[in-house]
């Protein structure tokens, strides 16, 4: 298990998309819960479902050698030891530096896994960057965008051990859920949590 060091209080943790309900107007808010209500009423084994939920992922990072195998969300919250052993993870191994990671990203690689049934462990390429090494990778070409996503922690480039790379391409962009990039001369997916897109 990696030990991280010491971490920011999981209360303090900004893990919410920016455009959070408690900023919408009262109808937008009410339409917004009644949405989400209405399933639940007519399916209330939708509510036991959810909460006996277990979310695990498993993780190779191919420049560290480090392994992860991880249940970070149970029984609807999110794990705050969990989500500190990912930030660690997942940090600019470059660099140190270690920042919370989305946890809207880290459903995205779940959901992902899920679709395809598949069993296997992300192997990590790419995950945060500090703003010194984005630059560094952008002045190598390869085209590392100047404003990445990786640098708010909100993007990951990933294989599957068990899943062709272009059916985890093809499972993420039908997941609609941010952005999807295929690289298929270094045999890897970049996952985003940005607007929806694909390249």
């Amino acid at each position: 298990m990696i030990r991280p060091p010491e971490r920011i209080a999981a209360e303090q943790r900004p893990r919410e998309r920016r455009n959070s309900m408690k900023h919408c107007p009262g109808r937008r808010r009410f339409l917004h819960a009644a949405a989400v209500a209405l399933p639940l009423f007519a399916a209330p084994g939708l509510v036991l479902a959810t909460r006996g939920e277990r979310r695990r992922l498993r993780f190779y990072h191919t420049h560290t050698g480090e392994k992860l195998d991880v249940v970070y969300h149970e029984n609807g919250a999110y794990l705050p030891d969990a989500l500190s052993e990912l930030d660690f993870l997942l940090r600019d191994f470059r660099s140190g530096e270690v920042v919370p990671m989305d946890s809207v990203m880290l459903d995205f690689l779940h959901a992902a896994q899920q679709r395809l049934g598949s069993n296997g462990i992300y192997e990590i390429i790419s995950a945060y960057r500090s703003a010194g090494t984005n630059e560094m990778l952008r002045r190598r070409g390869g085209g590392v965008a100047k404003r990445s996503l990786h640098l708010q922690g909100r993007a990951i480039d990933v294989r599957l051990t068990d899943a062709d790379t272009r059916d985890l391409r093809r499972a993420a962009r039908e997941l609609a859920r941010g952005g999807v990039g295929y690289y298929a001369k270094s045999d890897f997916v970049h996952l985003d949590t940005g607007r929806v897109r694909w390249w």
